[in-house]
Order: structure tokens, then sequence, then C-alpha cells
């Protein structure tokens, strides 16, 4: 916890959750990052699971709407129930409506030994000898970028370009309960074509309206790593594509896809 910031980016209230200013992302200060709201869904799910002790290995999130900062509900159920395999859905909703703001859906798998693929080490300066650096471009100085410890192997915030960033947590995700690796990796990641934008962030808009996380193994460790490139198209879209790593080797890949549009 940072002296002067909330603890978490959520606090319980009564049957869901009050979000704090380290929510706020950077296109409008009355709206939060998605990067909070994917972890907060993902918490949902895993606690819906029937499979207490497996893995969630694909989480696909559909940004129907803008979520204001303030009260937010999750709920979740399982769509495909087993024993060995499950799919699960959660949504949030926002302000005492019921509609759907963001939609997941997580292919969660029974854990077992298995001979698996060598892992390469990890192409990048570790985060000792990486860069600090905070985001230049929030209207708040409390907001998203606050929660997370940013480490830069390469590129910037505050440049355009590809850019592979470090990150621990700062706050937990709820408070009283820390941070798991799984929700710091979406808190993380959702950021990606942030940190590897290619428009500058006060003439465009390039705000994703998906995220697509797919693990080979669960991420581990306080260090999480994102090694992010933005591709825009001459027709209104974008594409994000990054690699995640966490201090042991590469863990997945994210993908966002991107609505481009002149501010």
């Amino acid at each position: 916890m940072t002296p002067g910031l909330p603890a978490a980016l959520y606090v319980p209230d009564r049957d869901g959750f009050l979000a704090t200013d380290l929510t706020i992302g950077p296109w409008d200060p009355g709206l939060q990052h998605a990067g909070p709201v994917a972890a907060l869904l993902a918490r949902e799910a895993e606690r819906g699971t029937g499979i207490p002790d497996g893995q969630t290995v694909r989480l696909a999130f559909d940004i129907l709407a803008p979520v204001p900062v303030g009260p937010v509900r999750v709920a979740a159920r399982q769509l495909r129930p087993g024993r060995r395999i499950e799919l699960l859905e959660a949504v949030l909703t926002a302000g005492g409506s019921e509609r759907p703001l963001v939609r997941l859906t997580a292919w969660r798998m029974r854990s077992s030994a298995v001979e698996g693929t060598p892992e390469a080490p990890v192409a990048l300066p570790g985060p000792e000898e990486s860069r600090p650096e905070t985001a230049a471009f929030f209207t708040t100085d409390v907001a998203y970028h606050r929660a997370l410890d940013w480490r830069f192997a390469h590129g910037s915030f505050n440049a355009p370009g590809p850019a592979a960033a470090w990150t621990r947590p700062l706050c937990a995700l709820v408070e009283g309960e820390p941070m798991s690796p799984l929700q710091h990796l979406l808190v993380m990641t959702d950021a990606a074509s942030g940190i590897s934008a290619v428009l500058d962030w006060r003439r465009a808009t390039f705000a994703n309206v998906d995220l697509t996380v797919a693990l080979v193994r669960p991420p581990a460790g306080d260090w999480l790593g994102v090694d992010a490139v933005t591709t825009i198209g001459s027709s209104g879209a974008g594409q994000c594509f990054a690699d995640l790593h966490d201090a042991t080797g590469r863990i997945g890949r994210s993908a966002q896809a991107l609505f481009v549009a002149p501010r």
C-alpha cells in the first residue's frame, strides 16, 4: 500500500463493491479503466468454480459499455459444468441497473502434472534493470496508473511505439484480500494497448472493446511482464497483441480490438 492512496481498487459495499479512485481510466475521470474490472470479474468467476484446484486458461472480456467510477455488482454462473473442464460466465453491472456493462467467459481446466514444453528464458531485462515511469496522460493524479509499480524494459508510457514493462501491485484488488497473481495479470494486461500506443492520446481515441488472455500456465510471483505492440489499420480499427511473462518465463498472450477515431 502506498501512503496517501486508497488501499484497494474496490471496497466491499453491501452486495457489491465501491470502486475507488485507483480505478479511474485515462479517457474520462468518471469512468473506470478496464483492467481492474477484468480482475474483479475473474475473481468472481473463480469463486464460482466447480474445479477448486484447477487453472483458468482463457479469459475473454467483452466491454459492452463504459463502467462508471462508483458502485458495481458482479455475478457468475457455470455455462458448462465439468469435473475436468468448465466454462464460466461473469457479468458486471453498475448503478442499480441490470444491464451488463462487461461480460467475461472463462475456460478452466483441472491441473495435472504433465511433461511440458521447455520454457525459454524471458527475453527482457528484469524489473531491477528496468526503468520506473509514471504515465503523464491521466487527468487526475490518483488513478489506475498508481495501482501498480511500473518498470519499463523498453518503450514508454509517454512516447509512441511498442513497449515492454514489468509491474507489481501497490494495492489490493478488494480491500482486505491480497491480490492474486491472476488478478494482478489482468489489472496490468488491459494496459497493453496504452503502453504501446501509436496515436496521440489528446487527438485520438483508441479504446479497446474487448480483451482476450490465453494462458499456458498460471502466473506466479510478485513481478509480471507485458511486451506489447499496437497496429492501427486505415479503416478505424486497431489490434494490440502482447506476450505475457512472469520471472521464470512466458505464460501466455493477450489480444485487444481497438476502436479508433479522432477526439
